[in-house]
């Protein structure tokens, strides 16, 4: 399993290379502040989700700090629907992303409280 710098990410999303970033803190966390355009997994459920991310080329994790991601990375390389893709871990997590910060966009559609909430 590779990592990937921060800062190579920001540049592949420049190019227009539209690397699959998925955020895998719970929803509340993204929607403080993410990577525009990346995909929120939380941890906990991309055993259910990983197949979502099937048709994806290039596929970053991304977490706080770098720790977690290198498993989410591991357990989306394992899939066996995404054999073909490059699934790397940003080195570092947020905490060393310099690039823009995106905040308020729902994520995991799945809501944590209120009546709607499913626990």
């Amino acid at each position: 399993m590779d990592e990937i710098s921060p800062e190579r990410v920001a540049e592949l999303l420049a190019d227009g290379a539209d690397p699959t970033v998925v955020d895998i803190r719970e929803p509340p966390a993204f929607r403080r502040g993410h990577i525009p355009g990346s995909l929120n997994v939380p941890f906990r459920r991309l055993p259910d989700r990983v197949a979502e991310l099937a048709d994806a080329d290039h596929i970053v994790t991304v977490c706080p700090h770098g720790k977690s991601s290198v498993q989410a990375a591991k357990l989306v390389e394992s899939y066996e629907g995404v054999d073909d893709a490059a699934v790397e871990s940003m080195a570092g997590g947020l905490s060393e992303w310099d690039g823009e910060i995106e905040s308020g966009a729902d994520g995991d559609a799945e809501p944590d409280e209120g009546p709607a909430a499913p626990f």
